[in-house]
């Protein structure tokens, strides 16, 4: 099997001579192996016919021979620097056009290309080169299942420990330590433990200097990852109790939640489940609390496409996976977030997280 064969129509649909690859998770699906970005450019050139090519530094090349790599490898070293290495690239692929991933390749590869390929033309392509992983295959949705089953055993041993007093910091590290416990690879992302006020702030950072109180909410967003996969789950819960406010805008997000379930199928678009799910919030008292919008892709990455919102007219195929995720946040108040994996069916959809849902007090 040709594992470069669909970068390879990219090119061809692009009418373009090649795709760039530098490390990422389109790197690590088309290779079967991770490589990390840092000072050191690493490149893949796969053209639209014959062998692909690559640039890689000389000490990686004991990790790069595991890939089985089926073209030649341009190596280099820190003392000689990179340049030579993109020339004999050039020299052994003569190329006038290239696509590449425009939200990862960063500058200074991008110079060393344009250097050794004068009158380059390159083709920002992120689009039809992320979009090859947008509908997910069998093994893609295991490791999501194993990522999401990992991440909600850990949110249960989390939540059972925190008491009113604890900070937030404190319930992050309980957190961070279950998921390791229960076999994450690692974090999808840094953890939001958001308390009170710090709640209302949908990308709040863990306060050190915070005692939880009675009566204040808890947004716990995180995830882990296994086998190359993310997990991305939301779920709000109240301290000691629960004020009649914090009850009503709770059921109003589950019940925005619960519609952008009930509307996902196959053909539907970005928009009409954003629409239909900030509809709910919308026709609420609480419409002056949205701040985002539905949802985005899952997969390799934990923001990808497609991006549930409006005016995305992206038609979500069988096999994608988005997250559902309406909320309400009042600053100064508190906010509620809830957060599903939901891979879209032929006839509706799945949600990949059975992490309960029904209002919960904790401590």
């Amino acid at each position: 099997m040709d594992r470069f064969a669909e970068y390879r129509g990219v090119a061809r649909q692009l009418g373009v001579d090649a795709v760039g690859l530098v490390p990422g998770p389109n790197f690590t699906r088309a290779l079967g192996q991770a490589f990390g970005t840092n000072e050191r450019p690493k490149l893949v050139i796969v053209p639209a016919e014959g062998d692909p090519a690559a640039v890689m530094p000389n000490l990686e090349l004991g990790s790069w021979e595991q890939v089985n790599f089926p073209g030649e490898t341009f190596d280099w070293m820190d003392q000689t620097g990179y340049d030579d290495a993109f020339v004999a690239l050039a020299r052994h692929l003569p190329l006038t056009s290239l696509a590449v991933e425009g939200q990862v390749m960063r500058v200074f590869v991008h110079h060393a290309l344009a250097s050794a390929y004068p009158g380059l033309r390159i083709v920002d392509a992120e689009r039809e080169i992320s979009g090859l992983r947008t509908v997910k295959t069998d093994a893609d949705i295991a490791a999501l299942e194993k990522a999401i089953r990992i991440s909600e055993a850990a949110l249960a041993d989390t939540v059972a420990q925190v008491r009113a007093g604890m900070t937030e910091k404190q319930v992050e590290s309980l957190l961070v330590r279950a998921l390791f416990t229960h076999g994450a690879d690692g974090l999808a992302f840094p953890p939001i433990v958001a308390a009170a006020d710090n709640s209302a702030r949908p990308h709040a950072h863990a306060r050190s200097d915070y005692q939880i109180q009675s009566g204040d909410a808890l947004l716990i967003d995180f995830g882990g990852t296994a086998d190359g996969f993310c997990a991305d789950i939301t779920r709000t819960f109240f301290v000691g109790h629960a004020t009649d406010e914090a009850q009503d805008v709770y059921a109003t997000v589950l019940a925005a939640n619960e519609k952008g379930h009930a509307v996902t199928k196959a053909g539907v678009t970005a928009h009409q489940i954003d629409d239909a799910v900030t509809g709910v919030l919308e026709a609420s008292s609480y419409a002056d609390r949205i701040r985002t919008k539905t949802g985005h892709g899952l997969g390799r990455e934990v923001h990808e496409a497609p991006y549930i919102m409006r005016g995305n007219p992206e038609v979500l195929e069988a096999g994608t996976v988005f997250t559902n995720e309406p909320g309400l946040y009042r600053l100064g108040g508190f906010g509620v977030r809830i957060e599903d994996d939901i891979l879209v069916t032929a006839t509706g959809c799945r949600s990949l997280t059975t992490f309960p849902k029904d209002l919960t007090v904790i401590g």
